[in-house]
């Protein structure tokens, strides 16, 4: 009975009629159907901004569309997504507004939060960075030593690491860009595995890298100890060369180290000169940052500041689209949104790969992973009832064509996922040999416009029969076709274009979770391992030295994890023996 009245009070009229059209129309109507109506196909390319998105190998039609826009008012989506850019505080378990918008809004725009124009606030920071970015890159600022700083390691996690290494894969050999990082490096640490410290440090010189060290508070665990460690790895360099009065290292610190935080008392008492302390708002989530100083200043100390602005203002072109057009078929953000929603509310697909045919996207699905896994990833609704249908999407990904050579083999033959294909028209550096038929990049994108149809349209049984396939291979060679996907077709992958891409996956994510009416933006989930670990922590330091047993004290630990930890430590002590 409680399932069918939370059904009913989620559905309103929109979604069960959407959910009636697929039972009885659309699950019983191949996508080859689909796909036969030219009208319905053309109707389904949508154009924006040098953008085209075709979504006409979508389980959907003119009546289901009909139904969609019906729901985009009876979950008063336009509304939301006007507060959201207004600066309500639309994250209302935490009570905080939600304006990484605001990140990329032009000089003069206002929005006003608690009588407070934070756009100056953003562009305050914005020309600190500017500034400080052309000095280090010019030479002006240099390290303790006097050699230029020509290397950045970035210390953050999450939403403080992944969206800056999407975007810094993507654009390090986009045109004009690659002539910017010409010589210069940036590399990340983000796991507090060792090994990550060695990878991000290998051949480095100390006296020509800047650290940056990112976290708002300067408490998160694993990027302070790696902090701590990389402070350790500068001395020690420093002290080999002489370097060894407690002012001297102070200096080496200062020319050495930047930080992206808020806490500047932490920042001041690690070593860091506040003149190199960069802000932001607790009104921006760490998955949602990449805009702010977390990911504009490694970005620009190594891509130049000038790529940066040109990337928000392909995500400032997208914030506009999406908060002015209001025809659903028009709306790139809030088209994918609802398809997003459909596929998984509607017709149960629990999974969607995210398939950039551009190798430079390498660390675009894992960005969207975190974006819309923890955004998304909620069972909550805004009153506090228990949402009894499945909410968040598991989203993985891999360039094409690397991942046709991987799990396409599930996408066309096992379980049903929706498919996301992002293309570009020209590359960012092309290749074409003689005597072969096509360039690199044509090959790439012949796959591209391959796959979607693959997995749409299938293989019967009768094209195998008329191909002559053996009778015993036949049902292991059909395909069932019928798989839903979309693409996303763009000029070349530039600053501007990827903002664009951001924009539109950071907007998508926010509409799933109206639609769902949850809060895409708190993040509990994370919370409760972390307070486990404590304990593990105080058991591993209180447990050094090898002993029979190890000494669990007051520790509640189950049986399982205290037979696990007993043998870790076994092995531990055994291989400093």
């Amino acid at each position: 009975e409680m399932c069918i009245r939370d059904r009913v009070r989620m559905e309103g009229d929109a979604l069960g009629a959407i959910r009636r059209q697929y039972a009885e129309v659309l699950s019983k109507t191949h996508l080859r159907t689909l796909l036969g109506d030219e009208n319905r196909n053309a109707s389904m390319i949508v154009e924006a901004d040098g953008i085209v998105l075709d979504y006409s190998r979508q389980k959907l039609n003119a009546e289901t569309l009909s139904e969609l826009q019906r729901l985009v008012e009876e979950r008063k989506i336009f509304e939301r997504i006007e507060g959201m850019f207004r600066g309500d505080k639309i994250n209302f378990t935490e009570g905080r507004s939600v304006l990484h918008v605001a990140l990329r809004a032009e000089t003069g725009d206002r929005i006003v939060v608690e009588g407070h124009d934070v756009v100056a606030d953003v562009h305050d920071v914005l020309h600190k960075i500017e500034a400080f970015s052309k000095q280090v890159r010019s030479g002006d600022i240099k390290g303790h030593s006097g050699k230029a700083l020509r290397n950045v390691v970035s210390i953050g996690i999450g939403g403080s690491y992944l969206g800056i290494e999407f975007v810094y894969e993507a654009l390090r050999h986009a045109p004009q860009v690659s002539d910017r990082v010409q010589g210069r490096v940036l590399r990340f640490l983000a796991n507090v595995d060792p090994a990550d410290f060695y990878r991000a440090t290998e051949g480095l010189d100390p006296e020509e890298t800047l650290v940056i060290i990112i976290s708002k508070t300067f408490t998160t665990a694993e990027t302070m100890l790696n902090a701590k460690t990389v402070r350790e790895w500068l001395l020690s360099h420093y002290r080999g060369k002489g370097v060894t009065e407690a002012d001297q290292q102070n200096a080496v610190l200062a020319a050495h180290i930047a930080a992206v935080s808020t806490n500047l008392e932490a920042t001041k008492s690690f070593g860091i000169n506040t003149s190199r302390v960069f802000g932001f708002w607790d009104w921006v989530g760490g998955r949602f940052s990449v805009c702010s100083a977390v990911g504009v200043l490694p970005l620009s100390l190594v891509l130049g500041y000038e790529t940066v602005a040109e990337f928000l203002s392909g995500a400032r072109a997208i914030d506009r689209h999406f908060l002015q057009t209001r025809k659903l078929t028009q709306n790139i953000p809030l088209l994918l949104g609802l398809i997003g929603f459909y596929n998984n509310g509607v017709q149960g697909i629990p999974a969607r790969a995210i398939l950039p045919y551009s190798q430079a996207l390498l660390r675009f699905p894992a960005h969207i992973q975190q974006l819309d896994m923890e955004s998304n990833g909620k069972r909550v609704a805004h009153d506090g009832h228990i949402i009894t249908d499945n909410t968040g999407v598991l989203n993985f990904g891999e360039p094409g064509t690397n991942g046709q050579h991987s799990f396409y083999q599930l996408l066309h033959q096992g379980r049903v996922v929706a498919a996301e294909f992002i293309g570009y028209a020209r590359p960012q550096k092309a290749v074409s040999l003689e005597g072969e038929q096509v360039s690199n990049h044509d090959e790439l994108m012949s796959n591209f416009f391959a796959q979607p149809d693959a997995l749409a349209l299938g293989k019967t049984r009768e094209q195998l029969v008329a191909e002559k396939c053996p009778e015993a291979l036949i049902p292991h060679k059909e395909f069932p076709g019928d798989r839903p996907s979309l693409s996303l077709l763009f000029d070349q992958l530039t600053p501007y274009t990827a903002g664009q891409l951001l924009a539109i996956y950071e907007h998508r994510t926010a509409v799933e979770g109206f639609l769902w009416d949850i809060n895409s933006f708190d993040q509990f989930g994370v919370e409760l391992g972390k307070v486990l670990a404590k304990d593990v922590r105080g058991f591993l330091a209180n447990n050094q030295a090898a002993a029979a047993q190890p000494n669990f004290g007051n520790l509640s630990f189950n049986s399982s994890t205290r037979a696990l930890l007993t043998k870790y430590l076994a092995k531990a002590q055994a291989s400093k023996q």
